[in-house]
């Protein structure tokens, strides 16, 4: 084995979870059922990424409900730039009125 390379890149590879089964994870170290050493063994990873996929899904369990309350926001900023270029073009068009003599 050489020294030069990185231990990471001779042994395992990173595994990379998917948004859906660290939820899954998470919701099953909140539900309390079992301790996080057992989640860790179940779901074969280890028991620090079952605690912080568990914080993070507690902290962030707030914005599931966050854009689902009341009508969507109207977009006043667009209607108010729509109804300024109405003002401008109909005072061109009094004026160009008047100027042509109609």
């Amino acid at each position: 084995m050489s020294l030069e390379g990185n231990s990471m890149t001779e042994g395992k590879k990173r595994k990379v979870h998917s948004a859906d089964f660290k939820a899954k994870v998470a919701l099953e170290a909140v539900r309390n059922e079992m301790t996080i050493n057992e989640i860790a063994q179940k779901f074969e990873v280890h028991p620090m990424m079952v605690r912080q996929w568990k914080k993070e899904f507690l902290d962030n369990a707030g914005s599931v409900f966050a854009n689902k309350r009341g009508p969507k926001p109207v977009e006043h900023a667009k209607e108010d730039a729509l109804y300024g270029e109405i003002g401008r073009l109909k005072m061109e068009l009094d004026w160009l009125k008047k100027k042509s003599g109609l």
